[in-house]
């Protein structure tokens, strides 16, 4: 299979809703994709495209972390969505290592994500650095990732996620299987 990555178009926006419904099986990540895009608060935002169909997406977004002194330039992967019948085959991978280069390009310091912990300590993410941050999340499925490496050293922090996640008061959403 032969696909490439690029950064979204505007004529990509119906697909990526699309596929985030398929993934997800439910219309919230779509739906979050575009609050986000809305708010003006995307970082990254990139397809997997094969013969002209999105076959992935990934979004990242702007997520300060607030901190005693000066809050660092954070980011928050969320959503990736790989169409089900495509899974498994590096996808995914391709798009967050592709993402992650996008943010590191772009001054982004650190990168949290709420996932399956299986799947994203591949790409040096990890539920140890997340700990110092403050957010509505805990767990082994939130995890961090420091794109400058020592850059929470010493640090205690806080994400602030923007009213665009709409976080469930139900508690945090559903960690998708890996892709």
């Amino acid at each position: 299979m032969s696909f490439e990555i690029r950064a979204e178009t505007i004529e990509d926006r119906a697909g990526i809703r699309d596929l985030c419904d398929l993934a997800f099986e439910c219309t919230d990540e779509g739906r979050l994709v575009d609050r986000l895009r809305d708010a003006g608060l995307v970082i990254a935002s990139l397809v997997a495209v094969e013969k002209d169909a999105i076959i992935g997406h990934i979004l990242f977004s702007d997520l300060p972390i607030e901190t005693g002194d000066s809050p660092i330039r954070g980011a928050a992967l969320a959503p990736m969505a790989v169409r089900p019948d495509r899974q498994n085959r590096g996808i995914g991978g391709a798009l967050v290592r592709e993402g992650l280069t996008v943010c590191e390009a772009q001054g982004i310091a650190v990168v949290v994500v709420l996932g399956h912990p299986a799947y994203y300590p591949r790409f040096g993410f990890s539920a140890a650095t997340a700990e110092r941050l403050a957010a509505p999340f805990a767990g082994e499925a939130f995890m961090g990732l420091e794109l400058f490496p020592g850059v929470l050293d010493n640090v205690t922090g806080v994400v602030r996620y923007p009213a665009a996640f709409e976080l469930d008061a139900d508690g945090p959403p559903k960690v998708p299987d890996p892709v």
